[in-house]
């Protein structure tokens, strides 16, 4: 029965979530530090997606492994003038695959904890290596060049993260289970539900943009935030169009969300997290953000603060905000009443923002401007793009007009309109 079910897990991100097209490669862990390749752990899902990629027609199939215990050595082990090293050749694979339009995928199987012992110092260095070293990467990921996607897959670090009083394989079980019901892939004919939930998402998505709203105004227990939106910004939902070839593809399995772009110099107050944030490995809690004019002037966290101050330092763009995402309270995710200490699901159980870099697709025409006209238009960039969840059963969200006129577009975190 596991079998069947991991089998149409992968069936749906293969034909659903990266759309293969006949005579593509596909690759499955894209390069980059702590996160992107596979751990062994995730062996039977990655089995199950290159069985259905070679169903589709895919051309030929590659996998990247991934051991975070073989980085964890390297942080600890290794001498410092050997730590600039960054095997590039990877990334450029990854490149070739995504300039020729054939699609990657992400597989989320990692402990959220791993990395919260290592050395904090040898730890930010390697981030910024690899945010410069990926850069190309990001970039192509971020304009949707072509189809990607990021799911994610049990293994017994995370499983036990997310439900400590239970035996290992116990959690397991109960992770997979959620994983297989949260991405909608329980019903006779996942594929429908899926087209339903995306046209859903979509519908919303075009109600925010028609309403070309001016600024959002956030309000809950520790945050008052006014968050500017530039011109031309537009909302997006659920599924994409890649640039080569002019695919459909959805980027995130589960996703519940609809999405735009702050203006990243009108953004001001104060922001308080809602749920904890896992970054590379370490856990980050109780994130507190003062912002003026667009840039994080205070910061703290109850736990993982020496991360978070890792992810603001980044760059000048980090302290500012590339994302603003709208989820209701009442999302299947945020109902299991699970934290899953792993953004690709906590983001979809709550609203959330991203510090760092925006993406070109949410701005009329972004993908064709410059740095600086993107810049210019109110758009952020950044080496780095972390989302930090902000919902609960108590945040309002309300949308101001050109002429001033004040609409609430979610009330106790819920949607305030109808569609």
């Amino acid at each position: 029965m596991f079998e069947e079910r991991l089998q149409k897990y992968a069936d749906v991100i293969v034909r659903v979530g990266l759309n293969v097209q006949p005579g593509q490669r596909v690759m499955i862990g894209r390069p980059g530090r702590r996160g992107f390749g596979v751990p062994l752990e995730g062996l039977p899902l990655v089995r199950a997606i290159t069985r259905a990629a070679y169903r589709a027609g895919a051309r030929f199939v590659e996998v990247n492994w991934d051991d975070p215990e073989i980085e964890r050595i390297r942080m600890a082990e290794a001498v410092d003038e050997t730590l600039t090293y960054y095997p590039t050749y990877r990334v450029q694979e990854a490149i070739d695959y995504m300039d020729n339009g054939d699609p990657v995928v992400s597989i989320y199987a990692h402990d959220p904890n791993f990395f919260s012992e290592v050395n904090q110092e040898r730890l930010r260095a390697l981030q910024q290596l690899d945010s410069i070293s990926t850069q190309g990467l990001s970039q192509r990921v971020g304009a949707g060049r072509s189809p990607w996607i990021v799911v994610a897959s049990a293994v017994p670090g995370w499983a036990k993260v997310v439900f400590p009083d239970l035996p290992v394989e116990e959690a397991m079980e109960q992770l997979w289970e959620q994983i297989f019901t949260l991405s909608r892939t329980n019903s006779d004919d996942p594929v429908a539900e899926w087209q339903a939930h995306v046209e859903r998402l979509k519908t919303r998505a075009r109600y925010l943009t028609e309403k070309g709203y001016t600024a959002l105004h956030y309000r809950a227990s520790g945050t008052d935030l006014r968050v500017g939106l530039p011109d031309g910004h537009q909302w997006l939902a659920a599924s994409m169009r890649s640039e080569w070839g002019g695919f459909n593809y959805i980027p995130n399995i589960p996703t519940e969300e609809v999405f735009s772009m702050p203006h990243r110099e009108q953004i001001d107050g104060t922001v308080r997290s809602t749920m904890p944030l896992s970054h590379q490995g370490t856990l980050i809690d109780g994130i507190e953000l003062r912002f003026e004019n667009g840039r994080v002037v205070n910061s703290s966290a109850t736990r993982g603060e020496s991360m978070l101050n890792n992810i603001l330092e980044t760059d000048a763009g980090a302290r500012s905000l590339g994302e603003v995402a709208l989820v209701p309270h009442s999302s299947p995710i945020s109902q299991s009443g699970v934290v899953f200490s792993n953004t690709l699901f906590d983001e979809n159980a709550s609203c959330h923002f991203a510090l760092g870099s925006a993406y070109r697709l949410t701005m009329a025409n972004g993908q064709g401007m410059s740095k600086e006209e993107f810049e210019n238009s109110g758009g952020n960039t950044s080496l780095t793009h972390v989302d930090f969840m902000v919902g609960s059963a108590e945040l309002t969200v309300e949308g101001i007009l050109a002429d001033g006129t004040v609409e609430t577009v979610m009330r106790d975190g819920e949607w305030a309109f109808e569609i």
